[in-house]
């Protein structure tokens, strides 16, 4: 079980490491990219074409339902005609106007801190009749740059309108709340989307993901950070947030009715407004007059052609609103960007991305296909990133992409340099070489071929290079020669195997290849496979296989004659026991084994009772079998450590190995007594049969095996004289 598991893990590890060794090339190029990006990024340099990527994006995305929620009534060149700057009279009798139908809110995007020209009275009074109206001013930490709000209005009816300015020149991020000194300020936009989110019971607290971010309803405004995106050391004053612009449509096919509803001002004077574009909206006052110059650059003013199209200043605060309400009523997407880990991973991917299908994908035209490709997903990946809501980077991924391919076409470039100079130095070594030698890349393309590689196979080297094994070969013999290239480029390590190889002329041969990879001076690996033609060696060998078999064969047949014929020699042709000369040699080593660990030995001498009777009255045949028999029942009677031996005849002999006394033998000799009286049937007939047993003990009887012998057989006579079918102990002596 743990070598079944082993096996696994040892591929994995060679696995892991061939392709650490292999991919190393690719993360190089892949990092050192990055970096290069990276700083570049780092310093700024990126940062306006970023931000214009994202203006495309802006111009891209699918037109929204126009927003109603919004009216601006435009004060442009013909409602200046009433008088520059607009009297007080004139604002107030606008300011009743659009209250009479009831706007949810009223925000007047003009500086009025100071009176002007006639029904100044008038205008205060209008201010204190209206709760729901926003004025605005001019924040800023020089008094000279300031512009106070009207100061009819309490602070709560007060917004500042202050933008902020990418290096561009455009508007791309809204600020919403400023601190200057111990003063806490709201921006115009806020003051009065908060005026309509009341009514919808939505006010503004604290994220509970972030104490920092607002949270209006449905949706969470991320703070902005001075490097979010693509942004390098802004200015994050304030609290700011990306502005994710809305896209209003147009409400038919002319074109003046898209975006915002826009009314001017003198319709609104002379009551030529519907009531249905006022009521229960937020209604926007400010200037749409090209001579006052009050425009600002945004995303949707960039033109693919032609010059870049402002906006009114009065239209932004209307974006910003929209903005604001439609991502706390409906969840709209608010727009954000990655950590800085998550971007750098981002970049990253797409710069090993580019290196990878360089290396991998080799020519130009599949290059360009490849990268094209690649560009267009990711162009794909980011417009759909940006739809959900989240700027990611563009600019630096499609730099690294395109930067890792270039350098990855240099290194290629470099590599065929090299591997053309490797192959010809290769070439004219082994062409000296008499082994038949062939070279292979990694895709197992032949690159160099010796001639006596090309003698071998009968093929001439034009016809071979750059062409590889499930060419020329059966498959079985292809797939053979893959499986142990693929072996040495993974291991790294040479491997020599014995294999089948079919020339040009369908003749197959056995081949001993030994392959090893070595790697030139721009990282090419090379496998160089050196061939032996052994099939004549397997030949021999075979002949030499089937001799030896012959030969084996040969003694074994040999070995059993001679084992049968000395069984025949030690052994009693009838009963099967150890005959004399076998006993006489176990007795002379038992009697050395038991001096050597001083034990004592049993000898037993046994004869039959009246077998001469048995044979007259049966016969010789039933007097053999009978023998059978009684050597059966020593045998059984005894341990296999003993031995039982007929001497001839009817006398047996019997040699008890390592007995601690006499009582032993003599327990043993009434043990066979006993079996041996037992019934015998033979042919029918039952007869009974006694033995006479003399016992001889070393060394207490003798140390000599043939006086053990001699008292043994005196000592069986004497039991024949005293009775039969008994045992009697020999004489104790050290003769």
């Amino acid at each position: 079980m743990n070598k079944q598991l082993g096996n696994p893990i040892v591929r994995l590890i060679l696995g892991l490491a061939q392709w650490l060794s292999r991919g190393r090339r690719e993360l190089i190029t892949a990092s050192i990219v990055l970096v290069c990006v990276l700083m570049l990024r780092s310093i700024g340099l990126l940062q306006s074409v970023e931000l214009a990527a994202l203006d495309q994006f802006f111009r891209l995305r699918p037109n929204e339902q126009p927003d109603d929620r919004i009216t601006i009534v435009a004060i442009d060149e013909a409602s200046l005609r009433q008088g520059f700057p607009i009297p007080d009279g004139i604002i107030a009798n606008l300011l009743k106007k659009l209250q009479a139908n009831q706007p949810r809110a009223i925000g007047l995007d003009i500086y009025r801190d100071l009176p002007t020209k006639d029904g100044y009275e008038n205008l205060v009074d209008t201010y204190k009749t209206i709760p729901n109206l926003i004025g605005t001013q001019l924040l800023s930490n020089n008094k000279n740059y300031k512009v106070a709000p009207p100061p009819q209005l309490n602070s709560q009816q007060i917004g500042f309108n202050n933008l902020l300015y990418d290096p561009d020149g455009k508007v791309r991020r809204i600020l919403l709340y400023w601190h200057i000194g111990e003063n806490y300020y709201e921006s115009f936009a806020l003051k009065l989307a908060l005026l309509y989110l009341k009514k919808e019971a939505v006010f503004p607290k604290k994220s509970a993901s972030n104490p920092e971010y607002l949270q209006l309803g449905k949706s969470v405004f991320p703070r902005f950070e001075k490097n979010d995106g693509a942004y390098v050391r802004a200015d994050d004053k304030g609290t700011q947030i990306l502005s994710n612009f809305p896209k209003p449509g147009c409400r038919n096919s002319s074109s003046d009715s898209c975006g915002f509803h826009k009314v001017s001002m003198l319709d609104v004077l002379d009551d030529k407004v519907p009531r249905s574009w006022i009521e229960d909206r937020i209604v926007l006052i400010g200037s749409t007059a090209p001579s006052l110059q009050d425009f600002v650059f945004i995303p949707y003013s960039s033109r693919w052609m032609g010059a870049a199209k402002p906006v009114a200043g009065i239209e932004l605060q209307a974006y910003f609103i929209s903005q604001l309400i439609s991502a706390a009523l409906e969840g709209r997407p608010v727009l954000k960007v990655w950590s800085d880990v998550w971007e750098y991973l981002w970049i990253f991917a797409w710069s090993y991305l580019g290196a990878v299908a360089a290396w991998r994908i080799r020519g130009t035209l599949p290059n360009i296909v490849a990268i094209f490709i690649a560009c267009c997903l990711l162009l794909l990946s980011a417009y759909l990133a940006f739809l959900s809501g989240w700027w990611i980077p563009l600019i630096p991924a499609l730099l690294t992409l395109v930067g890792s391919v270039i350098w990855m076409i240099n290194y290629l470039a470099h590599m065929q340099e090299e591997l053309k100079r490797s192959k010809e130095f290769l070439q004219q070594v082994i062409d000296t070489i008499a082994d038949p030698i062939f070279v292979k890349n990694e895709q197992h393309q032949w690159i160099v071929l010796n001639k006596a590689y090309c003698r071998f196979i009968g093929y001439p080297e034009s016809f071979l290079v750059e062409k590889s094994d499930v060419d020329f070969f059966p498959k079985h013999e292809a797939d053979v020669f893959r499986q142990q290239d693929e072996l040495v480029f993974e291991t790294q390590r040479p491997q020599e195997n014995e294999e089948e190889f079919t020339d040009a002329y369908g003749k197959t041969h056995l081949i001993a290849t030994k392959r090893s990879l070595h790697k030139d001076a721009a990282g090419n690996f090379f496998l160089v496979g050196v061939i032996r033609d052994i099939t004549q060696r397997k030949i021999m060998e075979e002949e030499l296989k089937r001799t030896a078999a012959e030969l084996f064969r040969s003694n074994n047949e040999l070995k059993l004659k001679e084992d049968h014929l000395r069984y025949l020699a030690y052994h009693d042709a009838l009963t099967g026991l150890p005959n004399r000369k076998y006993f006489a040699e176990q007795l002379y080593e038992s009697i050395n084994w038991a001096k050597d660990n001083n034990f004592s030995l049993g000898l037993l001498f046994i004869d039959l009772d009246g077998f001469k009777q048995v044979n007259d009255s049966l016969g010789h045949e039933m007097g053999d079998r009978l023998l059978v028999v009684i050597a059966q029942r020593l045998s059984n009677s005894l341990r296999a450590s003993d031995t039982v031996a007929r001497l001839g005849g009817d006398e047996f002999t019997v040699i008890l190995q390592a007995i601690p006394n006499v009582q032993v033998a003599a327990k043993v000799a009434e043990k066979i007594l006993a079996n041996i009286t037992e019934p015998i049937v033979l042919n029918g007939c039952t007869t009974k049969v006694s033995v006479s047993i003399g016992i001889s003990i070393y060394p207490e009887t003798s140390l000599e095996p043939d006086t053990l012998l001699k008292k043994a057989d005196a000592a069986m006579y004497r039991a024949k004289h005293l009775g039969k079918n008994r045992f009697e102990l020999a004489d104790r002596g050290n003769t």
